[in-house]
């Protein structure tokens, strides 16, 4: 059996290392070429890369597990994202598009700060570099639990084995073929998630004598009557950490690089059109995966000890092998998309963050791609390290990473692109105060009582106003629309 799995999967890696080759041969003649992809990206190819880059193993693995153990109550946070990355494309991505090619073609978000704000340039560019990569070292690390509970559950393999089997084919692509082999990849694995989560359900709603969503919702409610209700046991304040997961997408660098790497800003609309598309596609069916598993797994005794591996249980379960390595290759995909992702911005900002402003300022286009190529295997290292325990959940991992980003760098960008007030030192002031906010709230144990990313926007986008308000400008209200 497994023999058909190991087919599908090996193909999987081919066409990924495949990728790499053609993207290495095609476009890293340069730093903005390895970084962005020379700014020619197709809009389906940006859509799908931004949202497969986003989604990770927690569309397959975190969102489906939360909806399996605790009921349609956990989808509120998939509404809460989908309404997010709309805002997402609607306010930043047109503008982040266009300004940070104004703006001394900034190829990274620091870079961009840094020449939006000259009078704080460095502290910005270095505090902002320290912030993406310390986070992605953690957001990175959920990936790698994701594809070693894969090796664990799927083949009784070894967690470890798994965390750096991930990692090895992710670096074999990421470190030869940079920021297109990393598009064009999300953009085979978005297509691949996408098909799952479309079979999944659908299989899994019939499966055994299932009879449909009928029968499935009658077993669910026989398990708890309050299963498939919006609002059960949801209180104010858990609602609110749950819708507000949205806010996040502002801060996340490694999905609003997309929107700097648009072939042009009237290509944005398009984009933006072809995301939305999908995510929905792809949310509805990780929901369906999670209540429709539960119900089956219910009605045929199976066994799940850990909820975030339904997706592995029932792809095991239910389908031919080939058709498993096919879904153990989505899920792979969502893992692979989003860890490519964050390593080439965390290595792309210690190569023209650190590298260039502090060792060798002049150094040659292929000596910062090299650069690039050695950071991206130093902070996947880092990631597998701290993936190193196979109880790691990696829900729990996003959701920390997911809101130090959100909170550090979502006002910081959203207020830097629409308000010509700001200060260096404003924007100084809120992403230090967004990012100490959520680290000492996690710290101090108060998640469970409220999303870390509420009271640290909140504080981060006071800090920007307040300080702005009371600061001077120096050299720093720019035109923000190029007609002006």
């Amino acid at each position: 059996m497994q023999i058909g799995i190991w087919i599908s999967l090996t193909l999987y890696f081919v066409l990924m290392l495949g990728i790499g080759v053609y993207a290495w041969r095609k476009s890293t003649g340069n730093s903005e070429e390895y970084v962005l992809g020379g700014r020619n990206l197709p809009p389906a190819v940006a859509a799908l890369s931004a949202g497969a880059s986003d989604m990770s193993g927690w569309l397959l693995l975190g969102l489906p597990g939360a909806l399996y153990a605790a009921g349609l109550v956990e989808a509120w946070i998939g509404i809460g994202l989908f309404f997010g990355a709309l805002a997402n494309w609607i306010i930043v991505a047109p503008r982040l598009r266009e300004q940070t090619e104004r703006y001394d073609n900034a190829l990274t978000i620091p870079g961009f700060l840094s020449n939006r704000f000259p009078s704080q340039a460095t502290l910005l560019r270095v505090v902002s570099a320290v912030v993406i990569v310390v986070f992605f070292a953690v957001y990175t690390a959920s990936g790698l639990v994701g594809g070693g509970k894969l090796v664990q559950s799927a083949f009784d393999g070894s967690y470890l084995f798994g965390v750096w089997l991930t990692l090895g084919v992710v670096l074999a692509y990421t470190v030869v073929g940079g920021f297109l082999a990393v598009s064009l990849t999300d953009f085979v694995q978005g297509c691949i998630m996408m098909l799952a989560l479309i079979i999944m359900p659908a299989i899994v709603l019939y499966a055994g004598g299932g009879g449909g969503f009928g029968q499935a919702a009658a077993t669910l409610r026989e398990v708890d009557p309050e299963y498939l209700s919006l609002f059960d046991g949801l209180t104010l304040l858990g609602w609110i950490s749950a819708v507000t997961w949205g806010l996040g997408y502002f801060g996340q660098p490694h999905i609003i690089v997309r929107f700097m790497a648009v072939r042009s800003v009237p290509a944005v609309a398009t984009a933006r059109n072809i995301g939305m598309t999908w995510m929905a596609i792809s949310l509805i069916g990780a929901v369906g995966v999670g209540v429709f598993g539960r119900a089956y797994a219910v009605r045929n005794g199976v066994n799940v000890e850990d909820s975030e591996t339904i997706f592995i249980v029932l792809a095991d379960l239910l389908f031919h092998p080939l058709v498993t390595g096919f879904l153990y290759a989505a899920l792979l995909a969502a893992i692979m998309s989003t860890v490519s992702s964050q390593l080439l911005v965390a290595s792309s900002s210690l190569a023209e963050d650190f590298y260039r402003l502090f060792v060798h300022r002049d150094a040659s286009e292929t000596e910062i791609v090299g650069v690039g190529r050695i950071a991206v295997v130093a902070v996947g290292v880092v990631a597998a390290l701290i993936a190193g325990d196979p109880e790691s959940n990696v829900l729990g991992l996003v959701s920390n990473a997911w809101a130090g980003f959100g909170a550090a760098f979502g006002p910081l960008i959203i207020l830097s692109l629409t308000w010509s007030r700001m200060t260096g030192v404003g924007a100084l002031a809120g992403l230090v105060v967004g990012a100490v906010t959520v680290g000492a709230w996690i710290l101090l144990g108060l998640g469970g009582v409220l999303y870390s990313i509420v009271p640290g926007f909140i504080a981060a986008t006071v800090a920007i106003v307040a300080v702005s308000l009371m600061t001077e400008a120096k050299g720093e209200f720019r035109a923000l629309d190029p007609a002006e």
